[in-house]
Formats: C-alpha cells, structure tokens, sequence
C-alpha cells in the first residue's frame, strides 16, 4: 500500500472538522459540492450532446442517402434503372433508390407553405426506415396506387389537412412555350401521414409516387438522382471510391458527411466549447481545495509539529494532507459520477417534471428538430471526465501538502 494506515487515520480524522475549525469545514463542504457539481454537470451535458448528434444523424440519414449519385452535367439520370442495379451490386451497399426531388409551393384552404417533394417508387420507402416505421399499412397501400401523396404530421396540421383531402402543389420548373416558361400546378390526394420526429422533415416533406413525380416536374423517364444506402456509413470513404471506380468519371458523388459538413463542424464546435467551459466548474472547486488545505494546515501547525518529533518523516506528513485534499476530490467525484449517470436514465421523465412545475417547454422541437431529449452515455467519456477531475484534485492537494511537510517543530512549539 501507498499509504500506511496511521496515514489514512490522520487524514479522515482531519476532514472531521472541529467546531473551532467550522469555517475550514464549510469552504471543504464548498469543494466537495463544486466537484459534484462539475462532474455531475460534464457528464449530463456531454451524454445529451452525444445523444442529440446520434439522433439527429439517425434521422439526417433514415430518410436521404448516405451517398448521392447525380450525372456529372447535372443532367436528369435517364438510364436510372441500369445504374440503380450495378450500385446495388457494389459491397456494403444495401440499397440504391432512383429519386426525382424537387421544391414545391404547397398551399390549402388554410394557407400556403414552402415543400420539398421526393418521388420516389412505393418498394424503395423501406430503405428509409423512419420514414416506413411511421407508415400505417393503408398509407402504404395508397402510395402504391400512384394517385395519393405522403406528408408530414407537422406540415398537415398547419396546413390543416388530415387524409383524404386534397393538397395543390405548385413547381416553377413548368413546360417552355413560346411565352415563355409556365409553373406546373397539380393538386393531389393524401394518402397518409408521417412522423419521422425530426421537425424539419415533418414539417416540409412531401413524398409522391415516383411516376407522378416524374409527370409533375417534366422528367419523363429520368429522375434526379440515385441515393445509396450503405451498412457502413461511417465508412464511406471506401464505397465512394468503389462507385468511382465502378461508374467513372461521368457521375459526381457526394456522402453524407460532405452534404452535412457545416453542420457536423457545428456540433464538435459546439461539444468541445461545452467541455471547455464546463470543466473550469471543476478548476474552480479545485481552487477551493487549495484554499480549504491551506487554512486546515495553518491551524494542524502544533499536530505536525508533535507528529514530527515523534519520529514522523515529512513524507508522511505530506501524504496524511494529500489524502485529506485528494479525498474530498475522490468522494466529490462518486457522487457526481453516479448523479450524472441516474441524471441521464432519467432525464426525460426530469424534463417533463420540470415543464410540468414551471409551465414553460424546456426543449423545443422547432429549435432542436427533434422531439424528445436524447442522451447517450459514452463510457469513455464518463472515465476521462472521472479521471480529469481525480487529477485536478490530486494537483490542488499538492502544493498544502507540501507546505505541511516543511514545517519546523521547533519553531512551532516553541510558542506553544
């Protein structure tokens, strides 16, 4: 062992503080609640930050493509199906949909607002697995008819629609006369609604049948693109490369980290910021460690000065008060680890107790896209917080401890 028993004896008997010692005891009870605190505070923030970038990624990739596939000259794709065949056949491609996409003017009765519309065939909905899970089995078969539409909960409730009614839509790639270019404008029936959580989606998607897709927007035997779906997304690189070498130079590519590049730089900007500031809660309650150590060494001058001529080395000296500073860091830091942990099992229930107290909502789905709050503990992530907030009170222990050990008997009994 490092540390002898009389050592720890010593130790815990000096974080019992005695009553003349009381202010020394509330700045340690003071540290001891900034480590907590910190800990507690780093764990929570970093699991829901981790928890909303794994969804919204989810999302982000349920419902397009890890990879798109588009002709080179931004042309429409005219031999689609020969091309959706030779990817499907490429290693960790799991499908490749053909797709027509285009923006749309949606209005009603009840007002107008701006859609993305997707057409996409009603057998390749299933490689968008949101998308499918949220499908009931007779918007399903109403898709597959070619005359009904699919929209979202969100954008249906605004636009106060519910199935069976009509929707118009309006595109301003139209047919070219000799007056010009003349917007399309269709009006469609809804054969189902969608709830894929992600508040963007749900709000200003459209999905139609892929032949009337292709009617609407003047494709007639093309679609826009091809999107891949791949087991390994987080892997990308290598089926990029295997489409390059299977398809040439005549198609541009892009993955799905290149489409959400700005977006993904946003969220580790955002993650590390976070971590940064909310470790200086743990700098700051490492600062009350040094300050509580000094004020208990100053009044355990006459102890160390009896300890030292009893025979006591300033080494042990120094390890009685580094175990009494390192353990209100250690002890600070279980209990702020096992709070932070219950923290995030719980943390959905917490959130709607304390809408439910103060009336307000908390996590907004309009903001933060999705619908509920998510958090994803990572194990790593909770062991290096541990591990950095051990060490910072190992640190501020250091210097008291120091102190402590090079204090002379002779001056301090002298006076005694």
């Amino acid at each position: 062992m490092i540390f002898k028993p009389v050592e720890r004896l010593l130790a815990f008997r000096y974080l019992r503080a005695r009553r003349e010692e009381g202010f020394i005891s509330v700045i340690a009870w003071f540290s001891f609640a900034g480590i907590t605190l910190g800990v507690a505070t780093l764990i929570i923030v970093m699991s829901v930050m981790n928890g909303f970038r794994t969804e919204l990624i989810n999302r982000i990739l349920g419902l397009n493509g890890h990879i798109g596939v588009f002709s080179a000259t931004s042309e429409p794709l005219k031999d689609y199906d020969r091309l959706a065949l030779k990817l499907a056949e490429l290693p960790n491609v799991i499908a490749a949909t053909p797709q027509v996409q285009g923006q749309v003017m949606a209005s009603s009765s009840r007002g107008q607002a701006g859609a993305v519309v997707r057409g996409v065939a009603w057998s390749d909905l299933a490689a968008r697995k949101p998308l499918w899970d949220s499908l009931s089995q007779q918007a399903i078969a109403a898709f597959r008819d070619d005359k009904h539409i699919l929209i979202g909960e969100t954008m249906a409730f605004r636009l106060g629609l519910k199935l069976g009614d009509k929707l118009t839509l309006l595109s301003a790639s139209g047919r070219t006369t000799a007056f010009g270019s003349i917007p399309t404008k269709r009006t469609f029936t809804i054969g189902g609604l969608f709830k894929v959580g992600m508040h963007e989606y749900d709000n200003s998607f459209i999905f139609m049948p892929l032949s009337q897709a292709q009617s609407f927007f003047h494709l007639p035997e093309a679609v826009s693109g091809i999107e891949v779906y791949s087991d390994a997304p987080l892997k990308i690189g290598f089926l990029r490369n295997a489409i390059t070498v299977s398809l040439g130079s005549k198609y541009r590519q892009f993955d799905w980290q290149e489409r959400n590049k700005s977006f993904l730089n946003a969220l580790n900007v955002e993650r590390n910021v976070m971590f940064i500031i909310l470790t200086l809660i743990i700098l700051v309650a490492a600062f009350n460690i040094v300050s509580s150590m000094i004020m208990l060494v100053r009044s355990k001058n006459a102890d160390i000065a009896v300890l030292r001529s009893m025979g006591a080395s300033s080494a042990m000296v120094m390890r009685v008060f580094l175990i009494t500073g390192a353990s209100i860091g250690m002890i600070g830091t279980f209990v702020g680890t096992v709070i932070g942990l219950l923290f995030c099992w719980q943390i959905d229930n917490i959130k709607q107790i304390i809408e439910g107290l103060s009336g307000a909502e908390l996590f907004s789905a309009e903001i933060y896209y999705l619908s509920k709050l998510p958090a994803i503990i990572d194990p790593a992530e909770v062991l290096m917080v541990v591990f950095m907030a051990l060490v910072l009170s190992l640190i501020a222990s250091l210097y008291p401890a120091w102190r402590a050990s090079y204090i002379a008997p002779a001056e301090v009994l002298r006076y005694e």
